[in-house]
């Protein structure tokens, strides 16, 4: 087992951004994702301990208020959990949070209405598909299609794919870019980064170092560790069998048009991309060779 935590699972996230003794963590990892926008004074916690009402939103680990050092107030939910329909699942968990806030007894009135922004950040610990996001950070809002200009701040969405963040740790320059590095490789870390540059990793390496947990919370942890893997390993067979099942259509078509050896060619180096993606992300050989459908040797060749 690591130094550190496994900050992608549902205790360690929570550990971490989710529990009263660490809410200067969050609070410092907002400022630093909304830096020239706000700056977060306070925030509290949403009845943190309850559980979602349906099993498809426990992806949602911190439901926040938070306030600014203007005074303004917004709520933040942080999602670190594939599901599918993935952007469309975060757009309805934003809308039912919006709708929680709305008096529907007082629809007369003119404040009925009235709600704080939810802003929605969601942490991608997977190779995102074509058609969710194909950067690190992407950034939606809700503005005028041709002047790009924003009118509203009620809505406001953030996703962040963990493995399109491909810098270094000397390559890091903002204090944003030196939370992401460190969170995407915590668990390979054998020493902290930038606690010298930066006082709250510090509290960060206190809070993380699997060293220092109880019996009772090193239980915890492993369960979590283990419902983690096996999303993981979930994820890759439904991965690996959508693409068979395109493939199958695609060969079917290539055969008709005589081009069978080239996609037979290309299905492999797209095997081997797909292996190197899942390496990347953590899983063991062999949910990669399940997931790829590569043999465990080619994927030990890959390491």
């Amino acid at each position: 087992m690591g130094k550190y935590i496994n900050p992608f699972t549902d205790w360690g996230f929570k550990r971490l951004f989710g529990q009263e003794f660490s809410k200067p963590l969050l609070i410092s990892f907002l400022n630093d994702l909304l830096v020239d926008e706000l700056h977060v004074k306070d925030l509290t916690f949403r009845d943190k301990e309850l559980l979602p009402p349906t099993k498809d939103q426990r992806g949602i680990i911190c439901d926040v208020y938070c306030e600014t050092d203007t005074g303004d107030r917004f709520i933040v939910e942080m999602q670190n959990r594939w599901q599918p329909n993935f952007l469309d699942r975060s757009i309805c968990y934003a809308c039912r949070s919006i709708l929680d806030q709305v008096d529907k007894g007082r629809a007369e009135r003119e404040d009925a209405y009235k709600f704080l922004p939810v802003y929605t950040i969601c942490f991608m610990n997977y190779m995102p598909h074509t058609d969710e996001v194909s950067k690190f950070r992407t950034d939606i809002v809700l503005a005028d299609k041709d002047t790009k200009t924003q009118v509203s701040n009620k809505l406001r969405f953030i996703y962040l794919a963990l493995p399109l963040f491909e810098k270094k740790a000397e390559e890091c320059v903002t204090d944003f870019e030196k939370w992401i590095y460190v969170l995407k490789h915590m668990e390979a870390l054998s020493r902290m980064p930038f606690t010298a540059q930066k006082e709250i990793f510090k509290q960060l390496e206190d809070y993380a170092d699997s060293h220092r947990l109880t019996k009772k919370e090193w239980e915890a942890y492993e369960n979590s560790l283990w419902v983690v893997r096996d999303n993981m390993a979930c994820m890759a067979a439904a991965e690996r069998e959508a693409r068979e099942k395109g493939h199958a259509e695609g060969h079917a078509e290539g055969m008709k048009q005589g081009r069978a050896e080239g996609r037979a060619e290309g299905r492999a180096e797209e095997k081997k991309a797909i292996a190197k993606q899942f390496l990347a992300m953590g899983l063991t050989v062999e949910q990669v060779a399940q997931g790829s459908g590569l043999s465990i040797e080619e994927v030990k060749g890959l390491q």
